[in-house]
């Protein structure tokens, strides 16, 4: 039976259901290797002792964790402010086409227009369209800049 969908700040007592929640998007969805349970739960508890490095939103439905969102924050030179960047955005598969991803979007956008952020950037997978309709459809566009990464 559906519920009610209530997207909130993560709080302590997630922690067990995020810790899940994370590994099935690290693990399942990314294909990335199965990271360390308490690294994980160090990252965790972090966002949740440190609010101003970033935080977690959950979505929750009959008091159960369904998807969540982490937002990162640093700084914009060339805006002279917070900047949020949305690092990962993610809905267990059995929980989709309940507008999970969109109430998670709105409410990370919520959070820096509230607290006067610069913006809020993201990226995605080339190959996860789902996510890309996703993001054209609550008023995302492609960046100018060129995306970089090494290791």
């Amino acid at each position: 039976m559906s519920g009610k969908i209530i997207v909130r700040p993560a709080l302590n007592e997630d922690m067990n259901s995020l810790y899940m929640l994370m590994r099935q998007y690290i693990v399942d969805f990314y294909h990335q290797s199965e990271p360390n349970e308490n690294d994980l739960r160090n990252l965790i508890q972090h966002l949740l002792d440190n609010p101003s490095s970033g935080l977690q939103f959950v979505a929750e439905e009959n008091e159960k964790i369904i998807g969540f969102a982490t937002l990162y924050f640093t700084f914009s030179s060339l805006k002279v402010k917070r900047q949020a960047i949305l690092n990962d955005l993610f809905v267990a598969p059995q929980e989709r086409g309940k507008k999970v991803g969109e109430k998670l979007f709105e409410t990370c956008l919520d959070y820096i227009r509230k607290n006067r952020f610069a913006s809020m950037t993201w990226e995605t997978a080339k190959d996860n369209l789902i996510a890309q309709t996703l993001y054209n459809k609550m008023g995302g566009k492609q960046s100018e800049w060129l995306g970089y990464e090494i290791s």
